[in-house]
């Protein structure tokens, strides 16, 4: 249906145009009913509906409707799967058409800076590439139906501690190699309907006054069509927000923000023509939704099925020694642990799903022969009981083999607070090194929303990441274990050993400022640089079956400006079950022509293999696959060189490796002055004739007088050739001019022309 929205615009009164800008209360925009625009509503959240009535908040206090939980980012993410994250986009739109709810509130693609954030569980990854492809995966799907997204929270928003005042400082290379790219890849490939921007500064400015973010980054750059959207009481200034790029503020202000743009617009502060744009950026995507509004059932049965189904494609194996998974239905085992029966599925805050039904893995294996059951631990406190101890040790003391689901309480991560530690309550730990003296068999299925420290990890054979899975965890739980779903999920974080191996650990969590001051190295970016030990690699996890990757190929040997490269890997499956194996692509830059990380993700595929079947993986690869963000040009750029492409099983299994050459039409400017080195100059080779002749100079005078070599004296050999000109390289070239080797204007005049070119 076609709209005039600017002739709609011209109808509006002052007073109607800026109270378009905010909410009406909680939940809902605001309408104005004489000309036909409807009051919609917005809802939580990335994996399921949190639809609220009445008794409004956005810290899942209150009840809301009945819906389905489905797996939330955290274990999703896992599944590598751009595929199922649509398919799971597109159930979340149809529930929202069937509740009549215009726009979800998510997803959410903030980098896993630290384990310690109290909302991990609703990100992606510590990588910008899974967690872009992630997030424009859900995105389209959700707006195949015709209802928004709201992907949040843009941005460098990495900690609940003051996360409404704190100022977040980031480096503007680590700023757009680690903390923009997942919302820059949404934002060109699938167009969501809203950003939502954080609560946080950058840089000492709130993002929501933000214009280099709100405009010239996201808009101007990116080409972003829709509206921004606060976080709920993210507004510091509503004027200066509306100027940066904030169109709509919510919750409601109750007026008072409203009369603020009023005013500032009657007194020539603000133009009136940044408040029309602004209605007409909202408008458009209120009434994309009220054109394709669409009645329909809501599917609760199906979606809790499909629900399982993610579950099961993203649970990640992580250990399987001596085969001692899938269990064999004539074994005893025992399954011991809280949650078991009270299985913890989803996290706390503003994304919680009042979930029409749960099933755990003890509804999942109802009328299975030979297993046991006892509590051990309560799933919701970190008490030791002796009596509960008790019965879980004698249970498995008799079983062939224990599986203990062990894991965080809600009360441990919650959105609006982080935690301060990364262990499991201590109870588990006691019980489960009680286990041990008596079991030797033992498996441990983990429920938790980010990475955990596990003491006890060498003395487990079997281990189950399955993070918080959704309503339908139970089921798929049983599934893996017992073999009737082969496991295919891969880690999208690095499980550190120890919180104080982070490389954020030393400034989380400071209050006004923090400093982001490991810079690009987040994550496995900084485990795999510094060859650190870590309890799992990012990207790793087991199957029930092998693969094997052989005939590694390029389509070129060398990739220029414009093009692309095409690398192809044959991958089979060698073992004798049916498996999916998530085929990695990484990139080493071999050029040495700044600090990078050792290997950066820039391709990934999930492919589906019977036994003995081989099948080719094709990743298509461009500049930007090499590139890194010069502060010089501001732009992305990739020096001339050698780059490796490496195909892994994880960032630390590399199973191939094929070198290319990339040629780069890009020169960066040169900034010479009289502190530059010698070995600045002569590393360019714009500049490496000009460091030869200096260098020349500076040899002579070091050698003897007026450029005669004296004889060696004793002595001499303790300054080496190499020594020498180590001492040189990072000589400051003025030292050739106070040496009396050069005259200074002249210098300066040489540089001065090196600069222009």
């Amino acid at each position: 249906m076609e709209r005039n929205l600017k002739e709609l615009i011209s109808q509006m009164t002052l007073e109607e145009k800026a109270g378009m800008c905010s909410g009406l209360d909680f939940w809902h925009l605001k309408g104005v009913e004489r000309l036909g625009i409807p009051s919609l509503m917005v809802s939580d959240g990335p994996h399921g509906l949190r639809k609220q009535d009445d008794k409004a908040d956005h810290l899942g206090i209150n009840d809301s409707i009945k819906a389905v939980c489905f797996p939330p980012a955290v274990l999703s993410a896992c599944s590598f799967d751009r595929e199922l994250l649509e398919i799971l986009g597109e159930t979340v739109g149809d529930e929202a058409q069937a509740t009549d709810l215009s726009v979800v509130l998510g997803p959410a693609v903030n980098i896993k800076r630290s384990p310690l954030c109290g909302r991990n569980f609703e990100y992606y990854s510590e990588d910008p590439y899974l967690a872009g492809e992630s997030a424009a995966a859900f995105i389209k799907g959700v707006q195949s139906r015709h209802v928004g997204t709201s992907i949040k929270h843009f941005a460098a928003n990495n900690q609940e501690f003051n996360r409404m005042s704190a100022s977040s400082e980031v480096d503007e290379r680590t700023m757009r190699e680690i903390y923009l790219p997942a919302f820059e890849t949404a934002v060109k490939k699938s167009q969501p309907y809203t950003v939502m921007c954080s609560y946080n500064k950058i840089n000492g400015t709130y993002a929501s006054e933000n214009p280099w973010l709100l405009t010239k980054v996201l808009r101007d750059e990116w080409g972003f069509e829709g509206y921004v959207m606060s976080d709920w009481g993210a507004v510091n200034d509503r004027v200066e927000g509306l100027k940066a790029g904030l169109e709509l503020e919510m919750p409601s202000s109750n007026g008072i923000n409203d009369a603020e743009i009023v005013k500032a617009v009657q007194e020539g502060t603000l133009d009136e023509a940044v408040l029309d744009r602004a209605v007409e950026r909202i408008l458009n995507i209120v009434f994309e939704y009220v054109d394709n509004r669409k009645e329909q059932p809501l599917t609760l049965e199906e979606d809790h099925e499909f629900a399982q189904k993610v579950a099961e494609e993203s649970i990640v194996l992580l250990k399987n020694e001596e085969a001692i998974l899938p269990l064999k239905e004539n074994e005893a085992v025992a399954f011991i642990g809280g949650f078991v029966k009270n299985p913890r599925y989803q996290g706390g805050g503003s994304s919680h799903v009042n979930s029409f039904k749960v099933t755990s893995v003890w509804d999942a294996l109802e009328g299975k022969e030979h297993i046991t059951y006892a509590e051990g631990f309560s799933a919701d406190k970190d008490v030791y009981d002796e009596k509960l101890a008790a019965e879980a040790i004698e249970i498995a003391k008799q079983a062939d083999k224990a599986v203990i689901f062990a894991g965080l309480p809600e009360s441990f991560e919650s959105e609006g607070y982080d935690r301060k530690h990364m262990h499991l309550p201590e109870c588990q730990n006691k019980l489960i090194e009680e286990i041990i003296k008596v079991q030797p068999n033992i498996i441990v299925v983990l429920h938790n929303g980010s990475a955990v420290e596990m003491p006890w990890v060498n003395d487990m054979k079997g281990l189950v990441e399955a993070y918080l899975g959704g309503q339908a965890v139970g089921q798929a739980e049983a599934n893996i274990l017992y073999g009737n779903v082969n496991p295919s999920g891969k880690l999208a974080e690095t499980l550190p050993i120890k919180l104080e191996d982070n490389p954020s650990y030393l400034n989380f969590g400071d209050g006004d400022k923090v400093e982001y001051n490991e810079g690009v190295f987040v994550g496995y970016r900084y485990y795999d640089k510094k060859k650190m030990e870590v309890a799992f690699p990012f990207g790793y996890g087991l199957s029930y079956t092998t693969f094997a990757y052989s005939n590694v190929k390029t389509d070129k040997d060398t990739l220029t400006e414009g093009g692309t490269l095409q690398v192809s890997v044959d991958v089979t499956n060698t073992g004798d079950k049916y498996g999916k194996e998530i085929v990695q692509l990484y990139v080493a830059d071999k050029t040495e022509a700044i600090r990078r990380p050792e290997k950066e993700l820039k391709g990934f595929e999930k492919v589906a293999l019977n036994p003995g079947e081989t099948k080719r993986v094709t990743f298509t690869l461009d500049k930007r696959s090499f590139a890194w963000y010069s502060t010089d040009i501001h732009d992305w750029y990739a020096a001339s060189g050698t780059y490796e492409i490496l195909i892994a099983a994880s960032s630390r299994d590399i199973r191939l490796t094929k070198t290319i050459q990339w040629e780069s039409a890009q020169i960066l400017p040169l900034h010479l002055h009289l502190n530059t080195t010698l070995g600045e100059l002569l590393s360019d080779e714009r500049t490496k004739a000009l460091g030869k002749e200096l260098k020349g100079k500076l040899d002579s005078f070091f050698g003897g007088l007026d450029g005669e070599a004296n004889e060696p004296t004793e002595g001499d050999e303790a300054v080496s050739d190499d020594m020498g000109d180590a001492i040189a390289f990072s000589m400051p070239i003025r030292n050739v001019v106070s040496f009396g080797l050069c005259d200074k204007e002249e210098l300066l005049k040489q540089l001065d022309e090196l600069n222009k070119r």
